[in-house]
């Protein structure tokens, strides 16, 4: 079929001819599970046994993230968070709880028993935990969008070490 359409002094013809491709079937397999696969939620529910209160990871030899904790403990009266440093055994079973290498110290992570928060999220929670008037500034940082919030973040979590410097081991 054929549709003719008048343009100007000519004519435009434009065919509706369909082109046949042919198909091709791929499948795929479904390998079975690893059996070295671990369950990081269970491996670490150890954590949560007698101890209900978040944690909080954290860079150890980064001094920002260093001086990060120091205002967190001295902002949080009731202890309320606890504290591991990425790089200890117990802050890299906690990372892979959370769903992140465990070689990833790119961001703090707070774990709390049934979630984790990671960048902004996790800040904005921490903040949540301590003293006033944190939680009331964190309630309307909360409105701020995430992408907004997370490119800020990145910058300075990118730079810390050029701009704060850093410990040859944790301080805390």
């Amino acid at each position: 079929m054929a549709l003719n359409f008048p343009v100007g002094c000519a004519r435009l013809r434009a065919s509706t001819a369909a082109r046949v491709r042919p198909t091709v079937a791929a499948s795929a397999k479904v390998s079975p599970p690893r059996v070295d696969e671990v369950d990081w939620v269970a491996a670490t529910s150890s954590f949560f046994e007698n101890e209900s209160r978040p944690i909080m990871l954290y860079d150890g030899v980064c001094n920002l993230c260093n001086g990060g904790v120091r205002f967190v403990r001295n902002n949080d009266r009731n202890r309320r968070i606890r504290f591991e440093a990425l790089q200890s055994d117990a802050g890299k079973k906690l990372l892979r709880r959370s769903g992140r290498a465990p070689d990833d110290i790119s961001s703090v992570v707070l774990v709390e028993k049934e979630r984790s928060y990671i960048k902004s999220e996790a800040v904005l929670k921490i903040m949540e935990y301590i003293d006033l008037p944190f939680p009331q500034l964190a309630f309307f940082l909360q409105f701020v969008p995430l992408f907004i919030r997370d490119f800020a973040y990145d910058n300075v979590a990118n730079n810390r070490y050029s701009l704060f410097g850093r410990s040859e081991s944790c301080e805390i």
